[in-house]
């Protein structure tokens, strides 16, 4: 629908809606975690960064972690670099190290700088070796088989887990009106460079900027019931619930567990969001509905449907 065509009443109503979401999470810091489709879909590109950009004119303090999985990989298929997987992480010996730092660092966290600005925001890119802000340590990934008596340790090179996060720059750029958006690289005390997931990223630097919200953008809708309905406003206790008799299992599992730790971390609230929806950081902040997951502290009743208010 065009602008011809739009009714200003609807216009009205949304804004209307808006207003006391705007004012609850003025000076708020959101951190928001930009991946899947949102990230390679040209309409849903052009969003997220208007998306950002509004949310910081309205008083939000945005904070952008992104991933870049997919973009690796093509990378790594032109240079003739096998990417080769452990329980869905990618071996990263120093070579593909070398291809990480410059799609994550270079290519993908400049283009998302570039398209922030370009929407009139103020966007400023670096990555978690930049002042220090990620010290990681190598992740050590345990994998056994039937036919094996005990597990073995499994060396996957430089991929990481977060040990500490410095919040020193990331807060300083905040002030001065600035978008900070972080690829999620991190280093040892030695000097040694690891890639991290970037939803562990995300949570962990939300928990050291004691944001108001974390939203994890993702290719799903949310977290779903034995209905197929999106569940929302639910519990850290209900959630660890649904993971303890295996309602959540799968690849939604260590993104929930993210979202959770987040949350039991002080986090006010974490959103699992369908990123395949236009403007979804925004419907999930401004209005009743949302569209995705949302995790709190707070006591439940049963994980409401998604149409329900729950923020």
């Amino acid at each position: 629908m065009n602008d011809t065509t739009r009714d200003p009443r609807q216009v009205v109503e949304v804004l209307s809606e808006a207003l006391p979401y705007i004012q609850r999470f003025s000076g708020k810091t959101v951190v928001v975690k930009y991946g899947g489709n949102a990230m390679t879909e040209d309409p849903l590109i052009d969003s997220f960064a208007r998306d950002i950009v509004l949310m910081k004119e309205v008083g939000i303090n945005p904070v952008v972690v992104h991933g870049g999985g997919p973009q690796i990989g093509e990378l790594l298929g032109k240079l003739n670099i096998e990417s080769r997987f452990v329980n869905g992480m990618r071996i990263t010996d120093a070579e593909t190290m070398d291809v990480v730092e410059m799609v994550l660092g270079g290519l993908v966290n400049k283009g998302i700088v570039n398209l922030i600005n370009q929407c009139g925001g103020k966007a400023i890119g670096l990555t978690g070796k930049d002042g220090g802000q990620i010290r990681a340590r190598q992740l050590q990934v345990e994998q056994q088989t039937p036919d094996m008596a005990a597990s073995e340790i499994i060396d996957i090179g430089h991929v990481g887990e977060v040990e500490s996060i410095s919040t020193d720059l990331i807060e300083m750029l905040a002030a001065r009106d600035f978008i900070p958006v972080i690829a999620p690289i991190g280093v040892d005390e030695s000097g040694r460079s690891y890639n991290i997931n970037a939803d562990l990223v995300a949570g962990k630097v939300a928990e050291a900027l004691d944001a108001e919200k974390l939203m994890l953008l993702t290719n799903v809708a949310g977290l779903m019931n034995t209905e197929g309905e999106v569940m929302t406003g639910l519990s850290t206790a209900q959630v660890d619930a649904m993971i303890a008799d295996g309602t959540i299992h799968g690849g939604m599992l260590p993104k929930i567990r993210c979202a959770l730790d987040a949350v039991k971390g002080g986090v006010a609230s974490a959103h699992i969001v369908d990123g395949r929806v236009a403007h979804a950081t925004l419907l999930e902040i401004f209005t009743n509905a949302g569209v995705g997951t949302l995790i709190t502290d707070a006591a439940s009743t049963s994980g409401v449907p998604a149409d329900t208010p729950a923020d």
